[in-house]
């Protein structure tokens, strides 16, 4: 070995205290990278090399050491130094680097914070990628107790930290906690073992708790009769975390089931083989940990709090991540838990985010490297570019003839020769007739003369139901603030009190007796707290007499024509002026 190389093994050695090492050989026992290269002392003093990629920086070592010496440390700065002589990241690492810049860029990245903001909840990178849903509920539960909680998806550089980058890991780190510093938050919540290791190690402005402390701590009974048996896989990276072993103990006894511990537990766990990114240099690391976990677990199913963990041990032995356990028991325990993986990962990443930063919960949001947004800002956008966007379909529908879509004669021409699809035609016309503001009586006229009364019912109805509920999904979601600034007359809030007291009975009301525009109430629907389903059945059942009055009616237009009078004609007229006296007798019954 050459001097210089002696003086870095040195200077390295000085990073975990390894020069102390007796070559006890203790820690060589429990792993197998030691046992490949030599005991801590050999490597400090020259006598032995290694690479420190092939190291996990699980910490065993460290654990079982009765002298202190940690060698984790010395691994993790030799690491560091090689990367430095060499002046560029190691290409064997390129996926894991990668991975990383996905989950930092602004297309992965979000921040939203409700007034008076003083947590966030960080879920990390995996989780929202296998289990989008459970990121979701967790949010959800975790704020019926902390109602200001914000949410953070970001990486907290574990990868870089681990491959020693140090520069880069230090800036990407800081520009997360200078923005939570600088926005007044005190707490971070998480929910991968990763990010509590990093933000208790390099977040110390925060108080750091991890989500199952949390549920934890919600009181709760153990049953008294477990219906199973489990292990637990503690996480490398959660060695030292015991206030995190237990709470994870405590909720799996809360779910039913009995905890024997493996012998290799909570501070002597052992890594699953992904740790400091060892699987990308070791192509065999992940295989030889799952082996050997499972056969500590001797055919015991295995309950962790890594997604990572949970992902090597799948197909070796039956495994469940907490979350998955304490959210839905039931399929969990049945190993029915729906976990995905890539490439739909990336796209429930994306898809999570979309969903949080239309949640409208939050005061200020921003993608990482950007501009904080207020949600006025976000609604005044949202709004006008659906407005435009409603305005420029119903223009160019109009300048395409679709404005003869109101006209049976014209319809019926268009639809001749599609008898197969007419009706598909049909609806989807339909549909769009109430979204554009344009009248839905001669829709329904039309149904009755080119279906006859039976199915002309069943087409009208199911278009006008899509077209309702399409209206209502706009305001609720789209283009709320639009919608609120054209219905702020003192009728539309009447409306909006009368369905928060009385719900879908209001729907069914205004549906029988119009007394309001349909287009508009359709979109005022929108902007009130009535439930959508609720909204869309009450829809359907009470547009259907009115309907059905039209439907029956025209359907004997063309017979009456002739100069015939079907029975479907004076059976319509009555249904049409039973419905026609529906607001009198509204009105008179709602007079006191």
């Amino acid at each position: 070995m050459a001097v210089s190389d002696q003086t870095t093994v040195a200077t390295s050695a000085a990073a975990g205290n390894v020069g102390r090492c007796t070559g006890c050989n203790i820690c060589v026992k429990e792993c197998g990278f030691l046992q490949r290269t030599g005991n801590p002392k050999e490597l400090a003093s020259g006598a032995a090399e290694c690479d420190p990629f092939e190291c996990t920086l699980c910490g065993l070592c460290t654990a079982v050491c009765p002298l202190g010496i940690d060698p984790a440390a010395y691994f993790l700065e030799r690491r560091r130094e090689v990367r430095q002589a060499k002046g560029a990241d190691d290409p064997r690492h390129a996926p894991l680097i990668a991975y990383e810049r996905r989950g930092t860029s602004r297309a992965y990245t979000f921040y939203g914070l409700p007034e008076n903001c003083s947590a966030v909840f960080f879920p990390g990178c995996a989780l929202p990628g296998s289990r989008p849903e459970a990121v979701w509920k967790v949010y959800e539960e975790l704020k019926r107790t902390l109602p200001g909680l914000g949410i953070v998806l970001d990486c907290c550089l574990k990868p870089s930290h681990s491959l020693g980058r140090k520069e880069h890991f230090g800036a990407s780190f800081r520009e997360i906690t200078d923005y939570l510093l600088d926005k007044g938050i005190q707490k971070v919540l998480v929910a991968c073992p990763n990010c509590q290791r990093i933000f208790s190690e390099y977040g110390s402005h925060f108080t750091v708790q991890t989500v199952y402390e949390a549920f934890a701590g919600i009181p709760g009974a153990i049953p008294a009769s477990p219906s199973a048996t489990v292990v637990i896989h503690d996480p490398c990276v959660s060695r030292g975390m015991k206030s995190t072993q237990d709470a994870v103990r405590e909720l799996v006894a809360r779910r039913g089931l009995h905890v024997e511990e493996m012998k290799h537990a909570r501070q002597r766990t052992q890594c699953c083989g992904r740790g400091g990114g060892v699987n990308f240099v070791r192509s065999n690391a992940l295989e030889e940990a799952a082996a050997s976990r499972a056969a500590e677990a001797a055919g015991r199913a295995m309950v962790t709090y890594c997604a990572a963990c949970a992902e090597t041990y799948r197909g070796k032995t039956t495994t469940m991540h907490v979350l998955d356990l304490w959210l839905s028991p039931e399929l969990a325990k049945a190993g029915r838990s729906k976990v995905s993986r890539a490439p739909f990962t990336y796209l429930n990443r994306l898809a999570l985010k979309r969903r949080f930063r239309n949640s409208g919960y939050f005061a200020v949001m921003r993608e990482r490297g950007g501009k904080d947004v207020t949600i006025e800002t976000t609604r005044r956008i949202k709004a006008a570019t659906m407005v435009l966007a409603i305005a420029a379909a119903a223009l160019l529908f109009r300048l395409a003839g679709g404005s003869q879509v109101c006209d049976p004669a014209a319809l019926k021409q268009m639809l001749q020769g599609h008898e197969i699809l007419a009706p598909v035609i049909f609806i989807l016309l339909y549909g769009i007739t109430p979204v554009l503001f344009l009248p839905g009586l001669p829709m329904a006229i039309a149904a009755g003369l080119l279906f006859g009364p039976f199915w002309g019912v069943v087409y009208a109805i199911t278009g006008a139901t899509l077209g309702a509920s399409a209206s209502f999904l706009v305001a609720r979601y789209l283009a709320r603030d639009w919608v609120t600034a054209k219905l702020s007359g003192e009728m539309w809030q009447n409306l909006d009190r009368r369905v928060a007291e009385q719900g879908w009975k209001i729907v069914a009301i205004t549906r029988l007796v119009p007394l309001f525009p349909f287009n508009l109430l359709n979109y005022a629907f929108g902007l009130t707290r009535i439930p959508f389903r609720h909204y869309v059945t009450a829809s359907f059942l009470f547009m259907l007499p009115a309907c059905i009055a039209f439907i029956v009616f025209s359907s004997s237009l063309p017979q009456l024509l002739k100069g015939k009078a079907s029975p479907a004609l004076f059976a319509g007229a009555a249904l049409i002026a039973a419905v026609m006296l529906l607001p009198a007798w509204y009105r008179k019954r709602a007079t006191p």
